[in-house]
């Protein structure tokens, strides 16, 4: 079965307040599962130039039903 490897991108998590979180979800026919990877920064641009340059991903503009603290998802 297929897997599709995505990064979704929070402000502000509980986790980590103040900051701005990727982490990486793994989805298949199951559903999606959230993996132990994450990237951390303290500004967006930051976070967006690794997921754009560094792991040449593309984004995703977030869903209307989203969490508040979602920001995008990058595939």
């Amino acid at each position: 079965m297929s897997t599709l490897s995505m990064w979704t991108v929070y402000k502000n998590p509980k986790d980590y307040p103040g900051k701005y979180v990727a982490r990486l979800f793994e989805v298949d026919g199951k559903g999606a599962r959230p993996t132990g990877s994450i990237i951390i920064t303290d500004e967006l641009d930051d976070l967006r130039d690794i997921l754009a340059f560094d792991m040449h991903l593309t984004p995703l503009n977030r869903n209307d039903g989203d969490d508040p603290v979602i920001v995008e998802t990058w595939l």
